[in-house]
């Protein structure tokens, strides 16, 4: 008790977190007073040895990590729990997002799903200059950043050209600020160069958005988000929980691949799918949040179109441990890493998941991004830092992988300073590599204020507030900016349009 009673002060008298982040890390400490879920042995074991992990979720969870509301709904219907009749024009239509936002749970106590926004707002702008809606455009989005002030908040727009798509885009290369996250939804068929152009212009200043394979997501999954980092999942469901399998250090406990493979994969995998199950079961049937939740009182999730995620991380290690060769840069160790991945695909597709009717009673597979204190291990799949070969090699290693994370995955590619004048040249790369089958392409540019992390942003003077013991507005900047140095994000390969 003494040591739960150092920890709760500790927090009170953290001089560098905000009033509103000490009472998120002291609610956690009250959560985690209650003893963990029961598992079996063999997959306590694991845990303990952090070959499994849940992310930090808490002992009890009492909210799903990630909630997709259908926003859609709440405009046809309002919503009598907020006391909201449905938005007349584009201002109310804004205010009633931002009210619903401030009560959408989630992990981190703020909504990771804002919304395909540019298609909830454009029916608004009937009648309006485009000077009066990117006012409000501009100014939606600044009370996203400064009120939600969290990273892992993630908007949707396209694949369709809109005009509040690209007032949306213009704003944020106006605004340069962390939060949103923002995601494109590219589809070849429907998302026009033009869209694609503005999209590319703003992440070669922001950082954001990232690119997604819409026909691939939405052929796997059906009406999807994009949340949090870079995950899918279905809009209207969510996802109870995230539980990661730390591929090197149960690599470490094997001798062989064929060992690996044939067995250690397999049970890491049953016990990954034991914890999230006994999870799920959890907070269904003990805290009872799809029987008390307005959410699903009045329509706006609905507990058939929920999952939970098995997560990976380490890959890159663990095949550089078996393979002569290097991850990334040759055959035999890129082959492995695919094998891997299928093997674990494979299994985890074989075992069945409680309360996960929204992918068919299956658990599904997440490139895990990693979290801040995460030193030896790459994030998901990824090719660690430093490691990176020339880009073409580098998409041909990674994309054959992307299918099997039918829960997202997502590759990060630094350009240098030459590609803001190109553009068209950036879209060609896009389009190249979503044609190949990529699924998720993250780009920024190597003097953006804005920093991607993992899956999230930060600005450059959070790094420095971080370091000197200041505040930081947004949690999230606080653990990107310990990423920065355990991680050496700032150390990633910078290309070069020639490649």
């Amino acid at each position: 008790m003494q040591k739960k009673e150092e920890k709760v002060l500790s927090i009170i008298s953290d001089t560098a977190l905000t009033t509103a982040q000490k009472k998120h890390f002291l609610s956690v400490e009250g959560e985690n007073i209650l003893p963990r879920i029961n598992v079996s042995t063999s997959t306590k074991k694991l845990y303990d040895e952090g070959v499994l992990c849940d992310l930090h979720e808490g002992n009890a969870p009492y909210r799903p990590r990630y909630v997709l509301p259908n926003y859609q709904k709440l405009f046809e219907n309002g919503s009598e729990f907020l006391g909201l009749n449905p938005p007349q024009d584009l201002f109310e239509a804004t205010q009633t997002l931002l009210i619903a936002y401030n009560h959408v749970p989630s992990i981190t106590g703020k909504p990771v799903y804002l919304g395909d926004v540019d298609k909830l707002l454009q029916p608004f702008t009937k009648g309006m200059s485009q000077e009066e809606v990117y006012k409000i455009i501009k100014w939606f989005l600044i009370a996203i950043d400064r009120v939600l002030a969290d990273g892992f908040c993630h908007m949707n727009i396209g694949p369709e050209n809109t005009l509040v798509g690209r007032l949306i885009l213009k704003a944020e290369r106006e605004l340069k600020q962390p939060v949103p996250n923002i995601s494109l939804k590219y589809s070849p068929k429907i998302t026009d160069d033009e869209l694609l152009e503005e999209a590319a212009k703003t992440a070669l200043v922001t950082g954001k958005p990232h690119f997604h394979n819409h026909p691939l997501i939405k052929e796997q999954l059906g009406d999807y988000g994009v949340v949090s980092c870079y995950n899918n999942l279905l809009i209207g469901g969510g996802s109870h929980t995230l539980i990661r399998i730390n591929l090197l250090k149960l690599a470490n406990k094997s001798e062989s691949l064929e060992e690996y493979l044939h067995d250690l994969i397999p049970a890491a995998v049953d016990a990954a799918s034991e914890l999230a199950n006994s999870r799920n079961k959890f907070l269904v049937e003990d805290a009872k949040f799809f029987e008390s939740d307005f959410l699903a009182q009045e329509g706006l999730i609905d507990l058939d179109k929920f999952t939970s995620m098995v997560g990976i991380f380490g890959l890159a290690e663990v095949v550089n441990k078996f393979s002569k060769g290097t991850y990334g840069k040759d055959e035999e160790a890129n082959s492995i890493g695919l094998k891997i991945v299928e093997k674990i695909y494979d299994h985890l597709m074989s075992v069945d998941a409680v309360y996960c009717q929204g992918t068919e009673d299956k658990l599904t597979l997440h490139a895990q991004s990693g979290i801040s204190d995460d030193i030896d291990e790459t994030p998901g799949t990824r090719i660690p830092i430093g490691d990176e070969p020339e880009l073409y090699q580098h998409l041909c290693t990674v994309i054959p992988m992307h299918k099997y994370f039918n829960s997202g995955i997502s590759d990060i590619f630094i350009f240098d300073q030459t590609v803001k004048d190109n553009p068209k040249a950036m879209c060609d790369i896009i389009k190249g590599a979503m044609k190949q089958g990529i699924r998720t392409f993250t780009a920024n540019q190597e003097d953006s204020e804005l920093i991607r992390i993992t899956g999230y942003l930060i600005k450059r003077s959070d790094l420095e507030n971080f370091s000197n013991n200041k505040k930081n507005l947004q949690l999230s900047g606080n653990l990107g900016a310990e990423a920065v140095v355990n991680q050496r994000i700032l150390n990633r390969k910078v290309r070069k349009l020639h490649e």
